[in-house]
């Protein structure tokens, strides 16, 4: 009989990555409220400064602005000048943690750590007994997945991604009729109908939050020809109605996913077009080993994706359901013809155009 060596240089070496594990998750969560108290922003726009000179500028109390700078110098966020005394973002950083980043923002992705730990003891629940954490068990979710979305969306949705799909532009600008399913805050069905007046725009989500937040940003922009309806995609009836119908991230979080492509099938006219956008990655483990966000993603999986969908008796297909079975799930549904293309300046998603011949 023999056993394997003990190596004592594997152990020292897992331990100090544990150790980051630890300190960066924690660096996580302050990054995530330097974002939301806006002091990346403030830092980014002011020369070395002390802690109160930071507070004042930041319009926040002094001695926590004091010990979450303390925890950014020690974290190699922010530079400290002892002799000084004063703090500074550099411009590489905030190249990665201010609004001015766009999708670039991590600070905004940090978000995802606080909300994830504010579950925790429900998806332990669940680890133990089954079943899953409701949608609604999720104080800021729209909030966030809004900021999210409309980063990307404000940057790349008119010029970057919608003329990915042949001949769409013109069909927009003519007039057609298109759907967003799981459309969240709605920010996208009104940038699209702002920018295309001669085409009608319908939003359908369950969450009354996310139709409220859509209705009142469709009434502040004055658009007539965005309307919002709370519905489960899973029971949308609608048949041959649709030019275009898009899903951004919203798919694999569905109880019935398979369900749900079904309807949107049948909703499309014949020629019409779905463009679904998910994560990019693989069905298969091994495939995601190199993926630079695979452990947040399977982690936010855990946390929401999955946990969701199991709430409400679902697949839980997880965050990480990967192209091969969405492209499985798409032909099950009824789409004969689908392309996967990439976006520049998205590096989270595929893009899918799928269409029924």
């Amino acid at each position: 009989m023999t056993t394997n060596a003990f190596d004592e240089a594997k152990a020292e070496s897992f331990a100090g990555k544990m150790l980051d594990v630890m300190n960066y998750g924690m660096l996580g969560v302050l990054s995530s409220i330097g974002h939301q108290v806006g002091l990346f922003d403030v830092m980014s726009g002011l020369s070395p400064s002390t802690s109160e000179q930071i507070a004042r500028a930041s319009s926040l109390n002094e001695r926590y602005v004091r010990e979450w700078l303390a925890a950014m110098v020690t974290g190699g966020i922010v530079e400290y000048d002892p002799s000084a005394g004063t703090y500074a973002l550099p411009p590489e950083h905030a190249q990665s943690l201010t609004r001015s980043a766009g999708a670039g923002n991590v600070a905004a992705f940090c978000q995802y750590i606080p909300m994830a730990a504010e579950v925790e003891q429900k998806v332990i629940d669940s680890f133990r007994n089954g079943g899953g954490v409701p949608y609604s068990a999720y104080t800021r979710f729209q909030q966030v997945m809004a900021e999210d979305s409309a980063t990307v969306h404000d940057a790349a949705l008119i010029e970057g991604i919608l003329p990915i799909v042949p001949g769409l532009i013109e069909r927009l600008q003519a007039g057609i009729e298109a759907a967003d399913v799981g459309c969240g805050s709605g920010h996208a069905i009104n940038l699209m109908a702002k920018a295309f007046p001669n085409s009608k725009f319908t939003g359908y989500d369950f969450s009354d939050e996310g139709i409220a937040a859509a209705r009142a940003e469709a009434a502040r922009l004055g658009l007539s020809n965005a309307h919002f309806e709370v519905r489960d995609a899973a029971g949308l009836d609608e048949r041959d109605k649709y030019d275009f119908i898009t899903a951004f991230d919203a798919i694999h979080d569905q109880a019935k996913p398979a369900q749900v492509l079904k309807n949107i099938a049948g909703a499309l006219k014949p020629d019409g077009v779905f463009l679904m956008v998910d994560i990019a990655a693989s069905s298969n483990l091994h495939e995601n080993l190199e993926h630079p966000l695979a452990p947040m993603l399977y982690t936010v999986s855990v946390m929401h994706c999955m946990t969701v969908s199991l709430a409400y008796g679902g697949e839980g297909l997880g965050t990480m359901w990967g192209e091969q079975k969405a492209r499985q799930y798409l032909a099950d549904a009824g789409f004969t013809k689908v392309d996967v293309q990439q976006v520049e300046g998205d590096d989270f998603n595929s893009y899918y155009i799928a269409t029924k011949r």
